[in-house]
């Protein structure tokens, strides 16, 4: 007798969820925070929407909203209250990012992620030191290993300050070497690096750029950050960032390049990250707002789609959202 496959037998209420292959938590989920030195009240950001630029005087309280719903970690970036060519503010010891952090580990449990990069704080919006008279060069340049110390001396403030893990996210050669040699040095050995090993020069970050203040007075980022159309370039970020040292690897944005997601976890025992970019999060919401999609079905479908292609932790604005729904 021969047998015809029947897979909807096993899409039936009750034994659909125990065969379910993909499950997603709260506790797979890292939520963005602003914290801004310019203010003293909550700015909404316009194009993210439920998203605020928030004071340091509220960052403890931002981030026990976020724990209400489950989520326990998150991710900070600064908006300082001065930029200058070197960014000295992102590794002062009373900058933005470490005042909230100090107060943050303080007063609550929260694990603390803290972005590291440069753009916020440069009064050029790159992610370094620039060469002289870049302005004029159509073939903009960051010097890298000068970057490099940079990236370093804010890590070493920022661990200082109490962050559980550091996020360098500017894409310059070594950064990942640099970084954990300058904390190994100082005794933060234990402090682990969460490496945006494959960060593509992409469309979807327009709305980021407003929220942090971070876009780039002149040029683009296409000279450091990876080229859209490469995918096994991604292979050799990721393994030279394991080579110096990274934790945690991230793949940058998350929905356009979840074959890359899929890529590093085939070809790494490390834990892999995805940030669901905010231009994901817009879109969303702008088809949602026109009545075209329903935004809680399609935000975790995406999330879910994210986590099925390999990624063990998602950086998204959804995160309470979704922690709420789960």
């Amino acid at each position: 007798m021969e047998f015809t496959e029947r897979p909807r037998r096993l899409r039936t209420d009750g034994v659909r969820e125990l065969v379910r292959e993909t499950s997603l938590s709260a506790s797979d989920l890292i939520a963005p925070v602003f914290v801004d030195a310019t203010t003293n009240e909550r700015v909404p950001i316009e194009s993210m929407p439920g998203h605020e630029r928030v004071p340091v005087d509220e960052a403890v309280s931002r981030v026990r909203e976020i724990q209400e719903t489950g989520v326990e970690a998150v991710i900070l970036f600064g908006i300082p209250a001065s930029k200058d060519p070197e960014g000295s503010r992102a590794y002062a010891d009373d900058g933005v990012v470490q005042r909230a952090t100090r107060r943050i580990k303080a007063e609550t449990d929260a694990y603390v992620i803290a972005d590291l990069c440069l753009c916020e704080y440069t009064d050029h919006g790159h992610c370094g030191v620039l060469e002289a008279d870049a302005s004029d060069d159509p073939h903009l340049t960051v010097r890298n290993d000068e970057t490099l110390d940079l990236y370093a001396k804010t890590a070493v403030s920022q661990a200082e300050a109490g962050a559980d893990m550091i996020a360098p996210s500017g894409m310059m050669d070594g950064q990942v070497g640099a970084i954990r040699a300058g904390l190994d040095t100082v005794g933060f050995d234990g402090v682990p690096i969460m490496a945006y090993a494959a960060k593509y020069a992409s469309a979807f970050y327009g709305p980021f750029r407003d929220a942090a203040d971070g876009a780039p007075a002149f040029g683009d980022r296409r000279h450091y950050q990876m080229d859209p159309a490469n995918r096994r370039e991604a292979k050799r970020e990721v393994r030279l960032d394991v080579e110096q040292g990274a934790d945690v690897l991230m793949v940058k944005p998350a929905l356009p390049y979840l074959d890359v997601v899929s890529d590093v976890r085939a070809n790494t025992d490390r834990p892999i990250a995805a940030y669901n970019v905010s231009g994901e999060y817009a879109m969303l919401h702008a088809a949602a707002e026109k009545g075209w999609l329903d935004l809680e079905a399609v935000a975790y479908e995406s999330l879910l789609s994210i986590k099925r292609a390999g990624a063990d932790l998602i950086i998204t604005y959804f995160a309470e959202d979704i922690a709420n729904r789960l």
